[in-house]
């Protein structure tokens, strides 16, 4: 099957939603666009799963609150499943102070948004995480990851989020392997910024910037920015209210 973003290659998205009105209504979005494939439908967090591994998507358009298995539990599955490294998740929640949202960071969804986006943010959302770049700006973003990194409880071992051998080393430990510039990018993007944000920071350019957020990415074995994020709190790398 052809990567995402290839020529001619459409953005297979399955949708995961308990409202059939709201699944049409993404369907038909999405549908009327070129680019975009709808691979099927998931009423619950369960059926979620189980199309993932049947359709492999390249995203999934994932409800938070679902009946049978929530959208968080559901995502933690299907981002613990090697056979499903390529799918990512971008994560619909209804609130802003939604206090599950960093939780969903935590769990390997690549991203989140409000089901009251506008239709052109969220094809771009699509899109941009289908490439594999983590969906976390506007500032209401960085203001709920601050929030909500701290008052979400940190795993028994203070592990990291990677699915092989790393993923044993605390999350502090697992930063040890970046230089400086690194850990300073990464902290950054724990924050909250943009690569266009980090090289006017750091007074580089940006693509000077993309590139250390790449090679920070593959040392730390991180699917996208999220995961950067998410480190960047449970190492201490980034304190709760250092975002914005």
């Amino acid at each position: 099957m052809s990567a995402p973003g290839d020529a001619g290659a459409p953005i297979r998205v399955a949708l995961a939603d308990d409202q059939a009105l709201v699944r049409a209504g993404f369907r038909m979005l999405l549908d009327a666009e070129d680019g975009f494939d709808v691979v099927g439908e998931a009423a619950d967090g369960e059926q979620a799963v189980e199309l993932a591994r049947a359709s492999r998507p390249d995203v999934v358009l994932m409800d938070v609150r679902m009946p049978v298995l929530d959208g968080i539990a559901a995502t933690r599955q299907i981002s613990g499943d090697p056979a499903l490294d390529s799918v990512r998740v971008l994560m619909l929640t209804t609130f802003e102070l939604d206090e599950y949202v960093f939780e969903a960071l935590r769990a390997g969804a690549s991203g989140f948004l409000l089901k009251d986006v506008e239709p052109v943010e969220l094809l771009r959302a699509l899109e941009l995480i289908a490439a594999g770049e983590g969906l976390l700006a506007p500032s209401v973003t960085r203001r709920l990851i601050a929030r909500f990194a701290a008052l979400a409880p940190p795993p028994a071992d203070a592990a990291g989020t990677a699915d092989d051998g790393a993923a044993a080393l605390p999350a502090a430990e697992r930063l040890e392997v970046l230089t400086d510039r690194e850990r300073e990018v990464v902290a950054l993007v724990g924050a909250g910024l943009t690569n266009h944000e980090l090289a006017e920071r750091l007074v580089i350019s940006p693509a000077t910037a993309k590139t250390h957020v790449s090679r920070a990415m593959g040392k730390l074995d991180a699917r996208d920015r999220a995961q950067l994020v998410v480190l960047a709190y449970e190492s201490g790398l980034v304190r709760p209210g250092e975002a914005g």
